[in-house]
């Protein structure tokens, strides 16, 4: 008859080889799977470096538009400033 003990070993031995197994194959796929994606990373890598030039032409265009705006809105008020400013000059002359 077999002894209990060695048959729990070689059983364990077994398991320990099925499962080594198993981690090297799960090892090699993740190993392909990094490699696709690194692929994929690096294409959109160079794919965002040529969209970089638009958006900076974006950028600039937006940024001239907004002092644009803001020194037009500036001469606005300074102009409504100046006629109520000039109103109630007339009005301190009046009294």
């Amino acid at each position: 008859m077999i002894d209990v003990n060695l048959l729990f070993a070689i059983l364990l031995y077994i398991l320990g080889i099925i499962l080594l197994l198993i981690l090297i194959v799960l090892a090699i796929k993740a190993i392909q799977t990094l490699t696709k994606i690194d692929k994929v990373v690096d294409d959109v890598t160079e794919k965002s470096s040529k969209l970089d030039g638009m958006f900076n032409l974006v950028d600039t265009t937006t940024d001239a538009l907004s002092s644009v705006g803001a020194s037009i809105v500036g001469s606005i008020v300074n102009f409504i400033s100046s006629l109520t400013n000039k109103k109630s000059k007339g009005d301190d002359k009046n009294e």
